[in-house]
């Protein structure tokens, strides 16, 4: 299971910010969203039971897509102050639980996922855990993607069987859609005009951004028109969209054999003040 650090952390930190309270030890630490990271990690174990996990993460703001597009996540506010202390705590916690961390510069935590999941499924099936959707990109006949939905325990498992079903796309075509529709939330805005039912219909229809242009007097005046005055944006949005898998990282799979030491992961609650999650793992150590 390769897990997506920073999206559970986030998810953990806005779930356990609730009304303004955040979660301290008795000495002042921030830890809510360390807190809500574990829980999500916790519970993806006991419905999934991997072999083996790999936690993946973010090195600062500047990658190689900021370096093709300067808007590029420029969007995003700072991260909250009272998160900035848990970026290392996560991952010391992670270390505790004997799974390693990975990152490299220049690379986001998506880039690290698409490569290992490469590498790993060569050796068996590899499973992604994330709240984003552009991690679709990834299935193929070794790799599914979890998705985190709301609430406890609630995941949509894509394979491409699913993916086909629900998005009425390949994962290769979803990098595609992504280049034609853009994303608010990484801030770069694809062909202006262009929404998902249209691109979708269209990769439908033409297979790829390729068949598109070669069919562009097929289309619509409107749409044609769109896309005439945005070819250099969609060619670089999907670029942008695309989940390097080359990346400069590497991990066997001797490597992430998860073998939790229990007792060290108890010290490890006891001293962050997670009391009712010594419960949890409890509970997961002795079905396990």
């Amino acid at each position: 299971m390769l897990v997506d650090g920073m999206a559970l952390l986030f998810r953990g930190y806005f779930a356990n910010s609730y009304g303004g309270y955040i979660r301290k030890t008795k000495a002042g630490l921030p830890t809510n969203a360390v807190f809500g990271f574990v829980k999500y990690l916790l519970d993806a174990c006991k419905t999934f039971n991997p072999t083996h996990i790999v936690c993946c993460w973010d090195l600062g703001s500047k990658t190689f897509r900021t370096d093709k597009f300067d808007g590029y996540k420029a969007n995003r506010p700072a991260a909250p102050t009272d998160l900035i202390p848990q970026f290392d705590l996560v991952k010391e916690v992670v270390t505790g639980f004997n799974i390693p961390n990975i990152s490299f510069p220049g690379y986001e935590a998506d880039d690290c996922i698409g490569t290992l999941s490469r590498q790993l499924s060569e050796h068996m099936e590899v499973l992604v855990l994330t709240g984003d959707h552009d991690m679709l990109q990834l299935v193929d006949e070794r790799v599914k993607v979890i998705i985190m939905k709301k609430g406890a325990s609630n995941y949509a498992v894509y394979d491409a069987e699913k993916l086909l079903e629900e998005k009425q796309l390949t994962a290769k075509q979803f990098i595609d859609l992504k280049g034609l529709i853009g994303d608010t939330s990484d801030n770069y805005p694809g062909v202006k005009g262009i929404g998902e039912k249209t691109a979708t219909k269209l990769l439908v229809e033409y297979v790829s951004i390729e068949g598109i242009l070669d069919n562009l007097e097929q289309l619509p005046k409107g749409v044609k028109a769109k896309i005439e005055a945005e070819i250099d944006m969609l060619h670089l949005c999907r670029e942008l969209a695309t989940i390097s898998c080359d990346a400069p990282v590497s991990c066997l799979p001797d490597d992430c054999f998860w073998q939790p030491d229990h007792a060290k992961i108890f010290t490890m609650f006891e001293e962050l003040e997670f009391n009712s999650l010594v419960k949890d793992v409890s509970r997961f150590i002795a079905v396990s």
